[in-house]
């Protein structure tokens, strides 16, 4: 292999390219820019319009991706490649890839009937094979989910096309359950009424349907209740809690007494040893953060554009300032701990000194 051969290719592809080279480089920084800049525009457009934020969302995805790939292709003529020849490549590569990826493929056809057949809307709040959460966003292969203790869960779409998925917010109303339970020697009507008066009281809970309780079972030592109401489904949480506190309240002013388990207590007889470790709350010292500020082209507005790079200086400085002030309190801490350690030794030195004097003296 004439590798000096090579070198001169080299060279020479950079001589007679050089101006090539630099338009392709401009053309990728200013190519990149306009691409999230038109994402940005799309995606404000189509908000403005009726169609649901999940198609919207799909929509951007496939318009991006059209975009970077025409890119590409603007790119590789500039350097001088044949567009065909690339085609042709990139048509072999993608049957390749597609045939090792079916699954894949299979999670975006589902997306696309996903959001055609609109089974759901963002931020519905759904259920799929035990997960439960608010839907955030739909891509080519996944769908995402919060749920309510604030975790992220990826479902393929796949998955979600041939599961059962339960919809809680796919209508206006939901009906709340409750199950309540009270001793034997109860009054059953006494008990009804007081179910459904209290659910009745509460503003937020329709009174059509009619609010519902019957006595559905008797247990070993309880008779239990079924009852039910219909509510607006943003309210759903807020009755099911306020329902459960007023008919507890309303069953001790009323003397109905909610039966408990048998449980054998025991007498502790020795004394419990419990150690401390510590001599109290360690002083406490603030975490420095660095916020980072990135400019999102695609998503955010103008303003924000213009403005992020401001308000990060801003914070920086905020940032260094008080970071440099906690540096001098924690060498201000230190030079008093070196003093008091100083005049502690200085003292201990003396008594020290006064104690050998006095021996000296008695001999």
């Amino acid at each position: 292999m004439n590798w000096k051969q090579i070198w001169n290719d080299i060279v020479n592809f950079f001589k007679t390219n050089v101006w090539n080279i630099v338009i392709f480089f401009a053309v990728l920084l200013a190519g990149i820019i306009i691409v999230k800049l038109l994402i940005n525009i799309s995606r404000r457009i189509l908000n403005k319009t009726k169609m649901e934020k999940i198609a919207v969302g799909f929509i951007v995805g496939v318009l991006k991706l059209a975009l970077y790939l025409c890119l590409i292709l603007i790119l590789l003529s500039i350097i001088g490649v044949e567009i065909t020849g690339v085609l042709t490549a990139f048509s072999a590569i993608l049957l390749s890839v597609g045939l090792a990826l079916q699954e894949n493929i299979a999670n975006v056809a589902n997306g696309i009937i996903i959001v055609s057949s609109k089974m759901f809307k963002k931020g519905d709040y759904i259920q799929v094979d035990n997960v439960e959460g608010s839907i955030t966003q739909i891509n080519f292969l996944y769908t995402t989910i919060m749920t309510t203790d604030n975790k992220r869960i990826t479902i393929p779409n796949s998955k979600i096309v041939n599961s059962a998925v339960v919809d809680f917010d796919s209508n206006l109303t939901r009906r709340v359950n409750f199950i309540f339970s009270v001793a034997y020697e109860s009054d059953i009507e006494l008990v009804k009424k007081l179910v459904i008066e209290c659910m009745k009281s509460n503003g937020k809970v329709l009174l059509s349907p009619e609010p519902f309780c019957r006595l559905s079972g008797m247990k070993d030592s309880s008779l239990e209740f079924t009852a039910r109401c219909w509510c607006d489904k943003e309210d759903y949480w807020s009755v099911y809690y306020d329902t459960m506190e007023t008919v507890f309240n309303e069953f001790k002013r009323n003397n109905i007494s909610v039966p408990f388990n048998q449980m054998e207590i025991r007498e502790r007889t020795d004394t419990p040893v419990m150690p401390v470790v510590g001599e109290g709350l360690p002083e406490r010292v603030e975490k420095i953060r660095e916020n980072s500020v990135k400019i999102d082209l695609e998503n955010s507005s103008l303003t924000e554009i213009f403005s992020t790079k401001r308000n990060y200086k801003g914070k920086k400085f905020k940032k260094s300032k008080k970071k440099n002030e906690i540096i001098d309190e924690l060498k201000e801490n230190e030079e008093k701990a070196e003093t008091i350690e100083m005049n502690e030794h200085v003292a201990q030195t003396e008594i020290f000194e006064k104690e050998k004097d006095r021996k000296k003296r008695k001999k």
